[in-house]
């Protein structure tokens, strides 16, 4: 395996893609370290130590995750890739909803580049709405918490209020649309789907730092706490390698049929349905859900703190603490319904029927049409059920993670089951998509 890796390298064009890649990741790296304009860099490195050493800001511990450790810092790379994937995940189920973009989608490459373009609109009006939000939140202290009211991350200067705001909502915008660019230079020119590899590494960037401050939070035993917690992280990715792998393959024989003097058809292949087709989305929907409430509790807190009221109480025990069992039991039922919900609208098994039908395709044994229709509907059912309970599984396993180490480092905890799930999914494409260029020369790939 090691020697087809190093072959990659030895392949011109190849081991160009791969330092380019490289050279974009490294730029995007530099853009979250890049301070925004009115931000103090200082009052940020104090305000993140206090942070560190009192356990974390909530529910922005998981966007800062994503973005890097940018969004905590408010540099010019803040809002990450978010954004855009946002955006993404909106335009899809409009889709569904929109017969404009249904016709759209069916047009092939020119109607997916008109979505395409309409996605990078949406991504910067999502950006402007999101840095505004961030930049009020940090302007009033909700963003950092308590810990970081004697560090002011905007101070005040002679320079008007509202022009810092304004200036720092066109600086992170124009981060975002920078991201956009960057990313769709590796789909272009580099190695894997550029969108899945920065976020990759953002994801990656923050692993070390975190699983080093777990470590110091133990003091005497944190080597053997983070040794234990490596090695059972191992073997959750291995599992989820098996699972994103797994697939279950319908059989679909094509007639032979002349074409003018040609005859084309009576090949065999095989319709893959993944017991994961839903991905990493469904997780994402139940996560996003679950803040809301989190959120109402940052804008909403009591003018009285020492005497709240029974539903502030009540929200603050179950669905804003992650070690709770009623928030548990709900994100792994909110995560199971949008597995369903999600591979409903993604995959059509009517009319996957009708092309197989059009070019002369059935599934032994089954009538073409509407019985191909359902039976695929039936498996497809009876497949995602599996897929829904893993999604589920290691989606909620942090949360034990939560209980089982110290409740205030539960929320800097690096190896959850989105982040997880993601950088699995993305490292195994990009190594498919290495390794098929690499069989297109030498017939040479990483497995042999």
């Amino acid at each position: 395996m090691l020697s087809a890796f190093f072959s990659a390298f030895k392949t011109p064009d190849l081991r160009k893609k791969i330092f380019f890649t490289l050279a974009i990741v490294a730029l995007y790296r530099l853009g979250a370290t890049l301070p925004s304009p009115g931000v103090s860099y200082g009052n940020v490195q104090q305000c993140l130590k206090a942070i560190d050493s009192t356990g974390g800001t909530g529910i922005f511990s998981l966007l800062n995750l994503f973005s890097g450790g940018a969004l905590l810092s408010l540099s010019v790379f803040a809002l990450g890739i978010m954004p855009y994937i946002t955006a993404s995940i909106i335009l899809q189920l409009l889709t569904v909803v929109i017969p404009r973009l249904e016709a759209l989608r069916k047009e092939g490459q020119a109607g997916q580049a008109k979505i395409t373009q309409y996605t990078r609109y949406l991504t910067l009006g999502l950006a402007v709405l999101q840095s505004s939000a961030f930049i009020a939140l940090a302007k009033s202290g909700t963003l950092f918490g308590p810990a970081c009211d004697s560090f002011p991350i905007i101070p005040q200067t002679a320079i008007p209020s509202w022009l810092t705001m304004a200036v720092l909502v066109i600086t992170m915008t124009a981060g975002t649309g920078v991201i956009m660019w960057l990313g769709e230079l590796i789909t272009d020119r580099g190695v894997g789907n550029g969108m899945s590899v920065l976020i990759f590494t953002s994801i990656a960037a923050r692993l070390p730092s975190e699983a080093w401050q777990l470590k110091q939070s133990k003091g005497s035993q944190g080597w053997y706490w983070l040794t234990g917690i490596i090695a059972l992280v191992l073997l959750i990715i291995a599992l989820v390698v098996y699972i994103e792998q797994a697939q279950r393959r319908i059989p679909v024989q094509y007639a032979k049929r002349m074409v003018g003097r040609r005859m084309y058809g009576g090949t065999s292949t095989y319709i893959p349905l993944k017991v994961n087709q839903a991905g990493v989305i469904p997780v994402i929907f139940a996560s996003s859900l679950l803040y809301l409430p989190q959120l109402a509790v940052q804008f909403f807190k009591p003018d009285d703190a020492t005497q709240p009221g029974p539903v502030y109480l009540w929200v603050q025990d179950h669905l804003v603490n992650a070690t709770s069992w009623v928030y548990i039991a709900l994100y792994a039922l909110l995560v199971i319904f949008f597995t369903y919900f999600y591979v409903s609208i993604s995959f059509n098994p009517t009319e996957v029927a009708d092309n197989m039908k059009k070019y002369g395709g059935f599934v032994p044994g089954i009538r073409p049409g509407k019985p191909t229709a359902d039976y695929l509907d039936f498996i497809l059912s009876r497949i995602t059920l599996p897929g829904a309970f893993y999604l589920a599984a290691i989606a909620v396993l942090p949360n034990f993670f939560f209980i089982w180490l110290d409740s205030k480092q539960y929320q800097n905890f690096p190896f959850g089951g989105t982040a997880v799930l993601i950088m699995v999914g993305v490292g195994l494409e990009t190594v498919k998509q290495i390794e098929s260029q690499l069989m297109q020369r030498n017939y040479e790939g990483f497995l042999r």
